[in-house]
């Protein structure tokens, strides 16, 4: 697309995803923070049983996918404490500076392909590319706050949370 004399690429980025991943849960981060008693909302989605645990899985998981893009050594979900919120939230903030480094690596090869041994993707899907595995590991959390959104209204506490894309900073 041109724009006046300049060329424009109008494909989204994923360091502008990761951006918008990041304030997505800085806003949930501050919220449980104000919130503390919400951690204890009930909650079944992604086999949890309450807020805390939905937290643990959405930051666990974002550190399982960072590690593996970076070709790091898998993170043991099973020994990821179920909290306090900050020990949570650091999953999170290693993941974001381990998918930063990354980003930022200019000699990054994104089109290596991972071989993941997962029971849950089919065998043919289990080599994606570094780059799908990254803006899978993007769009994982965005999934979940918007459901998170709608458990905690639904409870009676609106976040105020805006996660549409719309909002973020990481585009102009």
């Amino acid at each position: 697309m041109r724009v006046g004399a300049i060329n424009v690429n109008p494909a989204i980025t994923l360091d502008e995803l990761l951006i918008w991943h990041q304030e997505s849960s800085r806003f949930w981060k501050d919220f449980f923070d104000a919130n503390p008693a919400l951690l204890e909302l009930p909650c079944d989605i992604g086999r949890t049983t309450n807020v805390m645990e939905f937290l643990r899985h959405i930051w666990a998981v974002d550190l399982v996918w960072a590690r593996r893009v970076a070709g790091l050594e898998d993170l043991d979900r099973e020994k990821v404490p179920p909290g306090p919120l900050d020990l949570l939230f650091g999953l999170h903030v290693e993941a974001a500076g381990i998918l930063r480094g990354a980003l930022n690596d200019a000699s990054f090869d994104w089109e290596r392909r991972l071989s993941l041994d997962v029971s849950w993707l089919p065998p043919e899907k289990r080599n994606p590319t570094l780059r799908k595995a990254l803006a899978h590991a993007l769009t994982h959390g965005p999934r979940h706050w918007a459901q998170l959104a709608t458990l905690v209204r639904a409870a009676g506490h609106p976040s105020g949370f805006k996660g549409d894309l719309l909002y973020s900073s990481a585009l102009a």
